[in-house]
């Protein structure tokens, strides 16, 4: 699991979430951070995609030590 922050352009809203790193298919820049899941729903986030990228890599090194 990892904490992103949720971005809503329309609405201007903002707000930190859990998501489960191991649903994510794609992330991809356009030029706001776009994630999608295995299930075709779609988060824009504020964090940039190497960040994501970044926040994924630990999460499964930790997975890793137990």
């Amino acid at each position: 699991m990892i904490k992103l922050t949720r971005f809503n352009s329309q609405t201007q809203k903002k707000g930190e979430f859990i998501l489960n790193a191991e649903v994510i298919q794609t992330i991809e820049e356009t030029p706001d951070t776009v994630i999608t899941l295995m299930n075709d729903k779609k988060f824009i986030v504020e964090e940039p995609a190497e960040e994501v990228v970044r926040r994924v890599m630990k999460y499964r090194r930790a997975l890793r030590q137990y």
